[in-house]
């Protein structure tokens, strides 16, 4: 009667042949948390081992916030999952209506098609002939004399011991002249035998 032994499985870590040094996995430092999970390779001993770890990258030194990260989506940081929080604002349109207004952009994710504008009644106001010649609004450089649509009027007037007021008559939006007349001066001789002088109306 044949007897069967089974001989004992052994894990080679270094072979050696004719002198010649083939392979040595003794200077092997690889470990199973060290290997992608379901990777196989060999330790130091020979022995087969099966990856654990399911990082692909070291995260512990980021440094990104979940207010950076767009709402909804996911990422890894400092070892740990994360969920963004930065709204998605898409793209978004402000409208400036006064001279003084501000228009604040809201925080969040912009795609960049947004834009920020004068409403379209002002831009229609913003043409030469509104804007006096020698200003310049927005790049819109004036036309406007100034006279347009005046209708003037030259005055005369006559000296006299009391104030006086000039305005343009009725129908009249401005004054384009005013002439002053010379005062009155008139000489006379008198019965007395001297010479009366008259000054004014």
């Amino acid at each position: 009667m044949r007897r069967k032994f089974k001989i004992a499985e052994k894990s080679i870590n270094k072979v050696i042949y004719n002198g010649d040094t083939l392979i040595d996995l003794t200077g092997d430092t690889i470990t199973p948390d060290q290997l992608q999970k379901g990777i196989t390779a060999h330790d130091k001993s020979g022995a087969t081992i099966v990856g654990t770890d399911t990082r692909d990258v070291d995260s512990k030194d980021a440094n990104v916030n979940v207010a950076e990260i767009l709402m909804g989506k996911t990422a890894y940081a400092r070892g740990a999952k994360v969920t963004g929080t930065m709204p998605n604002n898409a793209a978004v349109s402000l409208n400036i209506s006064a001279v003084s207004q501000e228009v604040t952009v809201p925080q969040g994710y912009h795609d960049g098609s947004g834009k920020v504008f004068i409403s379209v009644a002002d831009q229609e106001k913003l043409i030469a002939a509104n804007i006096r010649e020698g200003i310049s609004v927005l790049g819109v450089e004036g036309a406007m004399s100034g006279s347009e649509d005046m209708k003037p009027q030259a005055v005369t007037v006559t000296p006299s011991s009391t104030e006086q007021s000039v305005v343009p008559a009725e129908g009249y939006n401005c004054i384009s002249q005013v002439t002053v007349s010379a005062i009155p001066y008139a000489e006379a001789e008198n019965s007395a035998g001297g010479t009366t002088v008259t000054i004014g109306g």
